[in-house]
Protein backbone atom coordinates (compact mmCIF):
# COMPACT_ATOMS: atom_id res chain seq x y z
CA UNK A 1 0.00 0.00 0.00
CA UNK A 2 1.12 3.37 -0.96
CA UNK A 3 0.44 6.32 1.32
CA UNK A 4 -1.66 4.73 3.98
CA UNK A 5 0.30 6.76 7.59
CA UNK A 6 4.11 5.85 5.31
CA UNK A 7 6.81 7.76 4.27
CA UNK A 8 6.97 7.00 0.53
CA UNK A 9 10.09 7.97 -1.14
CA UNK A 10 9.57 11.68 0.41
CA UNK A 11 5.84 12.02 0.78
CA UNK A 12 4.35 11.34 3.94
CA UNK A 13 0.65 10.72 4.09
CA UNK A 14 -1.68 10.52 6.76
CA UNK A 15 -4.76 7.66 5.62
CA UNK A 16 -8.23 8.77 5.95
CA UNK A 17 -8.48 5.49 8.33
CA UNK A 18 -5.81 6.59 10.32
CA UNK A 19 -7.22 10.13 10.53
CA UNK A 20 -10.44 8.21 11.65
CA UNK A 21 -8.85 5.91 14.25
CA UNK A 22 -7.78 8.82 16.19
CA UNK A 23 -10.91 11.14 15.82
CA UNK A 24 -12.66 7.99 16.96
CA UNK A 25 -10.29 7.44 20.10
CA UNK A 26 -10.74 11.65 21.18
CA UNK A 27 -14.55 10.60 21.01
CA UNK A 28 -14.20 7.78 23.09
CA UNK A 29 -12.14 9.85 25.50
CA UNK A 30 -13.81 12.38 25.96
CA UNK A 31 -16.83 10.58 26.35
CA UNK A 32 -15.06 7.81 28.82
CA UNK A 33 -17.46 8.17 31.63
CA UNK A 34 -20.73 7.23 29.59
CA UNK A 35 -20.26 3.79 29.28
CA UNK A 36 -20.07 2.43 26.18
CA UNK A 37 -20.38 4.50 23.09
CA UNK A 38 -22.15 3.40 20.16
CA UNK A 39 -20.29 2.99 16.85
CA UNK A 40 -23.29 4.99 14.76
CA UNK A 41 -22.57 8.13 17.38
CA UNK A 42 -19.11 8.27 17.40
CA UNK A 43 -19.92 8.32 13.38
CA UNK A 44 -22.06 11.33 13.40
CA UNK A 45 -20.07 13.09 15.83
CA UNK A 46 -17.23 12.69 13.62
CA UNK A 47 -18.68 12.80 10.58
CA UNK A 48 -17.16 9.42 9.24
CA UNK A 49 -19.02 6.74 7.70
CA UNK A 50 -20.05 3.79 9.85
CA UNK A 51 -19.16 1.00 7.16
CA UNK A 52 -15.61 2.18 7.25
CA UNK A 53 -15.55 3.58 11.30
CA UNK A 54 -16.90 -0.18 11.87
CA UNK A 55 -13.43 -1.91 10.41
CA UNK A 56 -11.19 0.82 12.01
CA UNK A 57 -12.97 -0.11 15.61
CA UNK A 58 -12.47 -3.83 14.90
CA UNK A 59 -8.55 -2.87 14.04
CA UNK A 60 -8.77 -1.38 17.09
CA UNK A 61 -9.80 -3.70 19.09
CA UNK A 62 -7.63 -6.85 17.50
CA UNK A 63 -4.84 -4.21 18.43
CA UNK A 64 -6.43 -3.75 22.53
CA UNK A 65 -6.79 0.24 22.15
CA UNK A 66 -10.99 -0.14 22.35
CA UNK A 67 -12.57 -2.63 23.64
CA UNK A 68 -16.28 -3.46 22.90
CA UNK A 69 -19.70 -4.46 24.49
CA UNK A 70 -22.38 -6.54 22.82
CA UNK A 71 -25.82 -5.82 23.39
CA UNK A 72 -28.45 -2.95 23.83
CA UNK A 73 -26.30 -0.69 26.13
CA UNK A 74 -23.20 -2.09 23.66
CA UNK A 75 -20.66 -0.24 22.25
CA UNK A 76 -16.91 0.59 22.73
CA UNK A 77 -14.77 2.55 24.50
CA UNK A 78 -11.03 3.16 25.02
CA UNK A 79 -8.97 -0.22 26.54
CA UNK A 80 -6.83 1.79 28.65
CA UNK A 81 -6.10 5.64 29.80
CA UNK A 82 -6.68 8.02 27.24
CA UNK A 83 -3.03 9.00 28.45
CA UNK A 84 -1.65 5.87 27.58
CA UNK A 85 -2.43 5.85 24.00
CA UNK A 86 -0.07 7.27 21.30
CA UNK A 87 -0.88 8.56 17.62
CA UNK A 88 1.17 6.24 17.09
CA UNK A 89 -0.63 3.43 18.81
CA UNK A 90 -3.93 4.07 16.93
CA UNK A 91 -1.69 4.53 13.11
CA UNK A 92 0.14 1.32 13.74
CA UNK A 93 -3.23 -0.58 14.21
CA UNK A 94 -4.90 0.57 11.15
CA UNK A 95 -2.23 1.11 8.89
CA UNK A 96 0.98 -1.04 9.89
CA UNK A 97 4.32 0.58 9.81
CA UNK A 98 4.60 4.30 10.26
CA UNK A 99 7.06 4.89 7.75
CA UNK A 100 8.19 2.40 4.85
CA UNK A 101 9.81 2.74 1.69
CA UNK A 102 8.40 1.12 -1.67
CA UNK A 103 6.08 -0.51 2.07
CA UNK A 104 9.46 -1.96 3.38
CA UNK A 105 10.91 -1.06 6.90
CA UNK A 106 13.34 0.99 6.23
CA UNK A 107 16.50 -0.96 8.53
CA UNK A 108 15.31 -3.86 5.67
CA UNK A 109 16.56 -1.87 2.44
CA UNK A 110 19.81 -1.93 1.02
CA UNK A 111 21.68 0.71 -1.13
CA UNK A 112 24.76 0.91 -2.66
CA UNK A 113 27.20 3.51 -4.67
CA UNK A 114 25.72 7.20 -4.30
CA UNK A 115 22.49 5.77 -2.87
CA UNK A 116 24.32 4.87 0.27
CA UNK A 117 23.08 7.83 2.38
CA UNK A 118 19.46 7.03 1.70
CA UNK A 119 18.93 4.43 4.06
CA UNK A 120 20.28 7.09 7.24
CA UNK A 121 18.12 9.43 5.97
CA UNK A 122 14.86 7.44 5.89
CA UNK A 123 16.06 6.02 9.47
CA UNK A 124 16.26 9.31 10.78
CA UNK A 125 13.30 10.36 8.74
CA UNK A 126 11.45 7.60 10.77
CA UNK A 127 13.13 8.36 14.31
CA UNK A 128 11.57 11.93 13.91
CA UNK A 129 8.18 11.24 12.82
CA UNK A 130 8.33 8.55 15.52
CA UNK A 131 9.16 11.24 18.39
CA UNK A 132 6.31 13.18 17.35
CA UNK A 133 3.76 10.37 16.72
CA UNK A 134 5.00 8.49 19.91
CA UNK A 135 5.29 11.68 21.79
CA UNK A 136 1.20 12.41 21.93
CA UNK A 137 -1.21 10.54 23.47
CA UNK A 138 -5.05 10.92 23.52
CA UNK A 139 -5.03 12.71 26.10
CA UNK A 140 -2.88 15.22 25.21
CA UNK A 141 -5.31 16.22 21.96
CA UNK A 142 -8.79 15.77 24.11
CA UNK A 143 -7.19 18.70 26.63
CA UNK A 144 -5.47 20.74 23.98
CA UNK A 145 -2.39 20.31 25.26
CA UNK A 146 0.35 19.14 22.97
CA UNK A 147 3.54 19.06 23.78
CA UNK A 148 6.03 22.07 23.05
CA UNK A 149 7.59 20.10 20.78
CA UNK A 150 4.70 19.79 18.40
CA UNK A 151 3.32 22.99 19.45
CA UNK A 152 6.75 24.61 18.56
CA UNK A 153 7.09 23.07 15.05
CA UNK A 154 3.30 23.65 14.21
CA UNK A 155 3.84 27.99 15.25
CA UNK A 156 6.47 27.99 12.57
CA UNK A 157 4.51 29.90 9.52
CA UNK A 158 6.77 27.87 7.19
CA UNK A 159 5.23 24.56 8.48
CA UNK A 160 1.91 25.79 7.05
CA UNK A 161 3.40 26.34 3.37
CA UNK A 162 3.55 23.87 0.79
CA UNK A 163 6.47 24.58 -1.20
Amino acid sequence: MVGGGRATMGTMRISARADYAVRAALELAVRQGEGPVKAESIATAQDIPHKFLEGILADLRRAGVVSSQRGGNGGYRLAREAGAITVADLIRAVDGPIVSVRGERPTQLKYTGPAEPLLPLWVALRANVRQILEGVTVADIATNGLPELVRGLAEDPAAWENP
